[in-house]
Protein backbone atom coordinates (compact mmCIF):
# COMPACT_ATOMS: atom_id res chain seq x y z
CA UNK A 1 0.00 0.00 0.00
CA UNK A 2 1.05 3.41 -0.95
CA UNK A 3 1.10 6.44 1.81
CA UNK A 4 -2.43 7.14 3.39
CA UNK A 5 -3.30 11.11 3.09
CA UNK A 6 -5.55 12.23 5.25
CA UNK A 7 -8.15 15.07 4.21
CA UNK A 8 -7.18 17.77 6.73
CA UNK A 9 -10.77 17.75 8.23
CA UNK A 10 -9.83 13.82 9.41
CA UNK A 11 -6.95 15.13 11.08
CA UNK A 12 -7.50 16.51 14.67
CA UNK A 13 -5.82 19.21 17.00
CA UNK A 14 -5.43 18.47 20.54
CA UNK A 15 -8.60 20.94 21.75
CA UNK A 16 -6.77 24.00 24.10
CA UNK A 17 -10.33 25.13 24.46
CA UNK A 18 -13.46 23.20 25.70
CA UNK A 19 -16.99 24.41 25.14
CA UNK A 20 -18.59 26.46 28.16
CA UNK A 21 -18.78 24.11 31.58
CA UNK A 22 -16.76 21.34 29.89
CA UNK A 23 -13.07 22.37 31.54
CA UNK A 24 -14.17 21.76 34.82
CA UNK A 25 -14.34 17.84 34.09
CA UNK A 26 -11.87 18.16 31.01
CA UNK A 27 -8.83 19.29 33.55
CA UNK A 28 -6.81 15.84 34.48
CA UNK A 29 -3.69 14.76 33.81
CA UNK A 30 -3.85 13.57 29.80
CA UNK A 31 -3.96 10.00 29.35
CA UNK A 32 -1.03 9.53 27.08
CA UNK A 33 2.09 7.68 28.78
CA UNK A 34 5.15 6.84 27.19
CA UNK A 35 5.93 3.82 26.55
CA UNK A 36 7.44 1.16 29.40
CA UNK A 37 10.99 0.38 28.83
CA UNK A 38 11.69 -1.67 32.09
CA UNK A 39 14.55 1.02 33.45
CA UNK A 40 12.23 3.44 35.01
CA UNK A 41 12.45 3.22 38.97
CA UNK A 42 9.23 2.05 40.59
CA UNK A 43 8.23 6.02 42.02
CA UNK A 44 8.61 7.26 38.35
CA UNK A 45 6.42 3.93 37.02
CA UNK A 46 4.00 4.95 39.59
CA UNK A 47 3.67 8.78 38.37
CA UNK A 48 3.64 8.05 34.63
CA UNK A 49 2.14 4.82 34.03
CA UNK A 50 -0.19 4.27 36.88
CA UNK A 51 -3.38 6.57 35.90
CA UNK A 52 -6.65 5.13 35.60
CA UNK A 53 -8.78 2.33 37.75
CA UNK A 54 -6.65 1.21 41.30
CA UNK A 55 -3.45 1.84 39.56
CA UNK A 56 -4.54 5.29 39.67
CA UNK A 57 -6.00 5.26 43.56
CA UNK A 58 -2.60 3.63 44.26
CA UNK A 59 -0.94 6.67 43.18
CA UNK A 60 -3.12 8.85 43.95
CA UNK A 61 -2.71 6.93 47.93
CA UNK A 62 1.26 7.27 46.98
CA UNK A 63 0.95 11.43 46.54
CA UNK A 64 -1.43 12.05 49.42
CA UNK A 65 0.91 9.88 52.04
CA UNK A 66 4.11 11.73 50.67
CA UNK A 67 2.93 15.38 49.65
CA UNK A 68 0.18 15.56 52.69
CA UNK A 69 0.62 12.83 55.56
CA UNK A 70 3.89 13.27 56.12
CA UNK A 71 3.96 16.57 56.72
CA UNK A 72 5.56 17.92 60.59
CA UNK A 73 2.13 18.56 61.83
CA UNK A 74 0.18 15.14 60.81
CA UNK A 75 0.13 11.95 63.95
CA UNK A 76 0.14 9.20 61.75
CA UNK A 77 -1.49 6.07 62.94
CA UNK A 78 -1.64 2.30 60.81
CA UNK A 79 -4.00 0.18 61.85
CA UNK A 80 -2.53 -3.94 60.15
CA UNK A 81 -5.14 -6.15 59.52
CA UNK A 82 -4.79 -9.83 57.72
CA UNK A 83 -1.84 -12.06 58.26
CA UNK A 84 1.06 -9.82 57.16
CA UNK A 85 4.18 -10.45 59.21
CA UNK A 86 4.17 -14.02 58.51
CA UNK A 87 4.34 -13.01 55.01
CA UNK A 88 7.52 -10.76 55.62
CA UNK A 89 5.29 -7.19 54.99
CA UNK A 90 6.34 -6.65 58.95
CA UNK A 91 10.58 -6.47 57.63
CA UNK A 92 9.71 -5.85 54.18
CA UNK A 93 7.68 -2.40 54.69
CA UNK A 94 6.34 -1.74 58.62
CA UNK A 95 9.53 -1.73 60.03
CA UNK A 96 10.77 0.85 57.45
CA UNK A 97 8.20 3.32 58.02
CA UNK A 98 8.46 3.01 61.70
CA UNK A 99 12.28 3.80 61.31
CA UNK A 100 11.82 6.75 58.95
CA UNK A 101 9.71 8.09 61.16
CA UNK A 102 6.27 7.58 59.08
CA UNK A 103 4.49 5.68 61.79
CA UNK A 104 3.38 7.21 64.87
CA UNK A 105 1.25 4.79 66.19
CA UNK A 106 0.05 1.06 65.19
CA UNK A 107 -3.27 -0.67 65.84
CA UNK A 108 -2.96 -4.55 65.00
CA UNK A 109 -4.44 -7.60 64.79
CA UNK A 110 -2.84 -9.89 67.92
CA UNK A 111 -1.46 -12.45 65.24
CA UNK A 112 0.63 -10.14 63.30
CA UNK A 113 2.62 -9.58 66.58
CA UNK A 114 2.32 -12.94 67.31
CA UNK A 115 3.90 -14.22 64.14
CA UNK A 116 6.34 -11.14 64.25
CA UNK A 117 8.22 -12.83 67.26
CA UNK A 118 8.96 -15.59 65.16
CA UNK A 119 11.50 -13.70 63.17
CA UNK A 120 12.71 -12.05 66.46
CA UNK A 121 13.41 -15.70 67.77
CA UNK A 122 15.00 -16.73 64.22
CA UNK A 123 12.29 -19.43 63.78
CA UNK A 124 11.71 -19.84 59.60
CA UNK A 125 8.71 -19.76 58.04
CA UNK A 126 8.50 -20.88 53.92
CA UNK A 127 7.36 -19.93 51.20
CA UNK A 128 4.85 -23.09 49.95
CA UNK A 129 1.89 -24.01 47.95
CA UNK A 130 -1.70 -23.36 48.84
CA UNK A 131 -2.62 -26.75 46.79
CA UNK A 132 -1.19 -28.75 49.38
CA UNK A 133 -3.26 -31.40 51.45
CA UNK A 134 -3.90 -30.35 54.84
CA UNK A 135 -4.70 -33.55 56.45
CA UNK A 136 -0.90 -34.56 55.27
CA UNK A 137 -0.03 -30.88 56.44
CA UNK A 138 -1.37 -31.80 59.95
CA UNK A 139 0.11 -35.00 60.22
CA UNK A 140 3.53 -34.08 59.28
CA UNK A 141 3.36 -31.13 61.82
CA UNK A 142 3.02 -28.43 59.37
CA UNK A 143 1.01 -25.13 59.50
CA UNK A 144 -0.11 -23.26 56.40
CA UNK A 145 -1.23 -19.82 56.21
CA UNK A 146 -2.40 -19.62 52.70
CA UNK A 147 1.35 -20.07 50.83
CA UNK A 148 3.04 -19.91 53.96
CA UNK A 149 4.52 -23.16 55.69
CA UNK A 150 5.77 -23.63 59.37
CA UNK A 151 6.95 -26.50 61.49
CA UNK A 152 4.59 -26.52 64.42
CA UNK A 153 6.68 -27.76 67.21
CA UNK A 154 9.93 -26.29 65.80
CA UNK A 155 8.32 -22.62 65.58
CA UNK A 156 4.64 -22.24 66.83
CA UNK A 157 5.27 -24.22 70.12
CA UNK A 158 8.69 -22.82 70.79
CA UNK A 159 7.48 -19.38 70.51
CA UNK A 160 5.07 -20.18 73.39
CA UNK A 161 7.15 -21.61 75.34
CA UNK A 162 9.76 -18.49 75.06
CA UNK A 163 6.59 -16.24 75.53
CA UNK A 164 5.30 -17.94 78.82
CA UNK A 165 8.53 -17.43 79.89
CA UNK A 166 8.51 -13.71 79.15
CA UNK A 167 5.32 -12.89 80.53
CA UNK A 168 5.84 -14.59 83.92
CA UNK A 169 8.80 -12.79 84.81
CA UNK A 170 7.80 -10.17 87.39
CA UNK A 171 7.47 -7.00 84.90
CA UNK A 172 4.51 -8.23 83.59
CA UNK A 173 2.74 -9.58 86.66
CA UNK A 174 0.27 -6.44 86.95
CA UNK A 175 -2.50 -4.32 85.29
CA UNK A 176 -1.74 -3.30 81.28
CA UNK A 177 -2.37 -1.84 78.49
CA UNK A 178 -1.68 -3.82 74.97
CA UNK A 179 0.69 -0.62 74.21
CA UNK A 180 2.33 -1.43 77.33
CA UNK A 181 2.48 -5.37 76.71
CA UNK A 182 3.89 -4.99 73.30
CA UNK A 183 6.46 -2.20 74.73
CA UNK A 184 7.36 -5.02 76.82
CA UNK A 185 7.68 -7.90 74.48
CA UNK A 186 9.28 -5.49 72.32
CA UNK A 187 12.35 -5.08 74.99
CA UNK A 188 12.79 -8.97 74.85
CA UNK A 189 12.28 -8.88 70.88
CA UNK A 190 15.01 -6.30 70.39
CA UNK A 191 17.02 -8.35 72.77
CA UNK A 192 16.62 -11.83 70.88
CA UNK A 193 17.55 -9.81 67.34
CA UNK A 194 20.96 -8.52 69.00
CA UNK A 195 22.04 -11.63 70.62
CA UNK A 196 21.47 -13.50 67.49
CA UNK A 197 22.69 -11.14 65.21
CA UNK A 198 19.91 -10.53 63.16
CA UNK A 199 18.82 -6.55 62.20
CA UNK A 200 15.25 -5.30 61.44
CA UNK A 201 13.54 -8.36 61.52
CA UNK A 202 10.95 -7.85 64.44
CA UNK A 203 8.15 -4.73 64.33
CA UNK A 204 7.55 -5.20 67.88
CA UNK A 205 11.90 -4.58 68.52
CA UNK A 206 11.39 -1.61 65.51
CA UNK A 207 8.35 -0.55 67.75
CA UNK A 208 10.02 -0.58 71.12
CA UNK A 209 13.57 0.96 69.86
CA UNK A 210 11.40 4.03 67.99
CA UNK A 211 8.74 4.62 70.67
CA UNK A 212 5.96 3.66 68.27
CA UNK A 213 2.85 2.31 70.34
CA UNK A 214 1.36 -1.08 69.25
CA UNK A 215 -2.29 -1.56 70.36
CA UNK A 216 -4.41 -4.64 70.00
CA UNK A 217 -7.91 -4.20 69.81
CA UNK A 218 -9.07 -7.68 70.90
CA UNK A 219 -5.96 -8.95 72.87
CA UNK A 220 -8.08 -12.36 73.58
CA UNK A 221 -8.02 -13.19 69.93
CA UNK A 222 -4.35 -14.30 69.30
CA UNK A 223 -1.81 -16.58 70.76
CA UNK A 224 -0.80 -13.87 72.65
CA UNK A 225 -3.80 -13.32 74.54
CA UNK A 226 -4.51 -17.38 74.43
CA UNK A 227 -1.21 -17.51 76.67
CA UNK A 228 -1.64 -14.58 78.66
CA UNK A 229 -5.19 -16.57 80.02
CA UNK A 230 -3.73 -19.66 80.33
CA UNK A 231 -1.04 -18.04 82.51
CA UNK A 232 -3.57 -16.75 84.50
CA UNK A 233 -4.98 -20.50 85.33
CA UNK A 234 -1.44 -21.14 86.92
CA UNK A 235 -1.42 -17.68 89.57
CA UNK A 236 -0.50 -15.02 87.10
CA UNK A 237 -1.37 -11.43 87.79
CA UNK A 238 -1.11 -10.14 84.32
CA UNK A 239 -3.77 -8.80 83.06
CA UNK A 240 -4.77 -7.03 80.15
CA UNK A 241 -7.07 -3.99 80.03
CA UNK A 242 -8.52 -2.47 76.68
CA UNK A 243 -10.32 0.19 78.28
CA UNK A 244 -6.60 1.74 79.01
CA UNK A 245 -6.48 1.25 75.12
CA UNK A 246 -9.42 2.94 74.49
CA UNK A 247 -7.92 5.65 76.02
CA UNK A 248 -4.65 6.06 74.83
CA UNK A 249 -5.41 5.79 71.35
CA UNK A 250 -8.12 8.63 72.02
CA UNK A 251 -5.21 10.63 73.51
CA UNK A 252 -3.52 10.32 70.68
CA UNK A 253 -5.62 11.63 68.74
CA UNK A 254 -7.27 14.71 70.70
CA UNK A 255 -2.98 15.17 71.28
CA UNK A 256 -2.88 15.35 67.82
CA UNK A 257 -5.60 17.78 66.55
CA UNK A 258 -4.85 20.49 69.18
CA UNK A 259 -2.84 23.50 67.98
CA UNK A 260 -3.80 23.42 64.05
CA UNK A 261 -2.49 20.31 64.24
CA UNK A 262 -3.91 17.36 62.48
CA UNK A 263 -4.47 13.08 62.43
CA UNK A 264 -4.05 10.84 59.55
CA UNK A 265 -4.65 7.11 58.92
CA UNK A 266 -3.09 4.95 56.71
CA UNK A 267 -5.40 1.06 57.14
CA UNK A 268 -3.93 -2.00 55.61
CA UNK A 269 -7.06 -4.06 55.44
CA UNK A 270 -10.37 -3.17 57.30
CA UNK A 271 -11.53 -5.73 60.63
CA UNK A 272 -10.90 -4.69 63.62
CA UNK A 273 -8.12 -2.80 63.90
CA UNK A 274 -9.52 -0.05 61.14
CA UNK A 275 -12.48 0.35 63.78
CA UNK A 276 -10.67 0.71 66.53
CA UNK A 277 -8.19 3.48 64.70
CA UNK A 278 -11.03 5.72 63.42
CA UNK A 279 -13.64 5.02 66.93
CA UNK A 280 -10.78 7.48 68.30
CA UNK A 281 -12.64 10.69 66.61
CA UNK A 282 -16.36 9.49 68.10
CA UNK A 283 -14.68 8.60 71.98
CA UNK A 284 -13.91 12.22 71.47
CA UNK A 285 -17.28 13.62 70.53
CA UNK A 286 -19.67 11.01 72.29
CA UNK A 287 -17.95 10.41 75.04
CA UNK A 288 -15.29 13.14 76.28
CA UNK A 289 -18.06 15.41 74.54
CA UNK A 290 -15.31 17.82 72.90
CA UNK A 291 -16.38 19.35 69.98
CA UNK A 292 -14.33 17.89 67.05
CA UNK A 293 -14.92 16.83 63.31
CA UNK A 294 -12.78 13.69 62.41
CA UNK A 295 -9.51 12.60 61.00
CA UNK A 296 -7.86 14.99 58.57
CA UNK A 297 -6.34 12.11 56.41
CA UNK A 298 -7.85 8.57 55.48
CA UNK A 299 -6.32 6.22 53.28
CA UNK A 300 -7.15 2.40 52.90
CA UNK A 301 -6.17 -0.57 51.08
CA UNK A 302 -8.58 -2.80 51.25
CA UNK A 303 -10.28 -6.20 48.81
CA UNK A 304 -13.61 -5.53 51.07
CA UNK A 305 -16.71 -4.48 48.76
CA UNK A 306 -18.68 -1.80 50.70
CA UNK A 307 -22.16 -3.29 49.89
CA UNK A 308 -22.34 -6.23 52.02
CA UNK A 309 -22.73 -4.03 55.04
CA UNK A 310 -19.09 -4.94 56.72
CA UNK A 311 -16.69 -2.08 58.14
CA UNK A 312 -13.62 -3.66 55.92
CA UNK A 313 -15.48 -2.18 52.91
CA UNK A 314 -16.86 0.89 54.58
CA UNK A 315 -16.10 4.48 52.73
CA UNK A 316 -14.95 7.04 54.37
CA UNK A 317 -18.19 8.98 53.32
CA UNK A 318 -20.18 6.40 55.59
CA UNK A 319 -17.31 7.30 58.28
CA UNK A 320 -18.55 10.57 57.93
CA UNK A 321 -21.95 9.93 59.22
CA UNK A 322 -19.70 8.37 62.19
CA UNK A 323 -17.78 11.33 62.60
CA UNK A 324 -14.45 9.58 62.51
CA UNK A 325 -13.76 11.21 59.26
CA UNK A 326 -13.88 15.60 58.82
CA UNK A 327 -16.50 16.14 56.01
CA UNK A 328 -14.46 18.68 54.96
CA UNK A 329 -11.24 16.39 53.99
CA UNK A 330 -13.25 13.81 51.94
CA UNK A 331 -10.46 15.32 49.02
CA UNK A 332 -7.83 13.54 51.48
CA UNK A 333 -9.60 10.75 51.84
CA UNK A 334 -8.61 7.56 49.25
CA UNK A 335 -9.79 3.94 49.47
CA UNK A 336 -8.01 1.45 46.81
CA UNK A 337 -9.11 -1.31 45.76
CA UNK A 338 -5.92 -3.80 46.20
CA UNK A 339 -4.37 -6.41 47.93
CA UNK A 340 -2.33 -5.23 50.85
CA UNK A 341 0.16 -6.96 50.22
CA UNK A 342 0.84 -6.08 46.42
CA UNK A 343 0.37 -1.84 47.90
CA UNK A 344 1.79 -1.85 51.23
CA UNK A 345 5.76 -2.72 49.65
CA UNK A 346 4.48 -0.09 46.56
CA UNK A 347 3.54 2.39 49.19
CA UNK A 348 6.38 1.88 51.32
CA UNK A 349 9.02 2.27 48.31
CA UNK A 350 7.39 4.96 46.97
CA UNK A 351 7.50 6.89 50.42
CA UNK A 352 11.75 6.49 51.38
CA UNK A 353 12.31 7.28 47.68
CA UNK A 354 10.31 10.59 47.67
CA UNK A 355 10.29 12.30 51.02
CA UNK A 356 13.02 12.53 53.86
CA UNK A 357 12.63 10.92 57.51
CA UNK A 358 10.63 12.82 59.75
CA UNK A 359 11.64 13.46 63.59
CA UNK A 360 9.97 10.58 65.32
CA UNK A 361 7.74 11.45 67.92
CA UNK A 362 8.13 9.02 70.38
CA UNK A 363 4.34 8.82 71.53
CA UNK A 364 5.01 5.43 73.71
CA UNK A 365 6.88 7.93 75.95
CA UNK A 366 4.42 10.79 75.97
CA UNK A 367 1.65 7.75 77.07
CA UNK A 368 1.01 8.84 80.54
CA UNK A 369 1.51 12.96 79.85
CA UNK A 370 -1.26 12.03 77.19
CA UNK A 371 -3.78 10.37 79.37
CA UNK A 372 -3.48 13.38 82.13
CA UNK A 373 -4.54 15.27 79.42
CA UNK A 374 -7.57 13.33 78.29
CA UNK A 375 -8.15 12.48 81.70
CA UNK A 376 -8.70 16.11 82.65
CA UNK A 377 -10.82 16.88 78.85
CA UNK A 378 -13.32 14.10 80.69
CA UNK A 379 -14.08 15.65 83.82
CA UNK A 380 -14.21 19.17 82.18
CA UNK A 381 -16.62 17.84 80.37
CA UNK A 382 -18.80 15.64 82.18
CA UNK A 383 -18.86 17.68 85.56
CA UNK A 384 -23.02 16.63 85.36
CA UNK A 385 -22.75 12.82 85.09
Amino acid sequence: MGDVKLPKKFVSKYPHRFAKGKQRFLCGQRILPKPITGKEKLPDLIDRAFLAYNAARLQEACHLFTQRMLQPDVTVGMSLAGALTPAGLGAAAVIPLIKAGFVDWIVSTGANLYHDMHHALNLPLFRGSPYVRDPELRKMGVVRIYDILLDYNDVLMQTDHILRQILLQPEFQHEMGTAELHHMLGKYCAEFEKQIGLKDVSVLAAAYRAGVPCFCPSPGDSTIGMNVAGLELRGSKLRVNPSRDVNETTAIVLDAKRGRRRSGVVLVGGGSPKNFTLQTEPQIQEVLRIKEEGHDFFLQFTDARPDTGGLSGATPHEAVSWGKVDPTKLPDAIVCYLDSTVALPMLTHYALARHKPRKRKRLYDRLPQLMDMVTKEYWKHNKKL
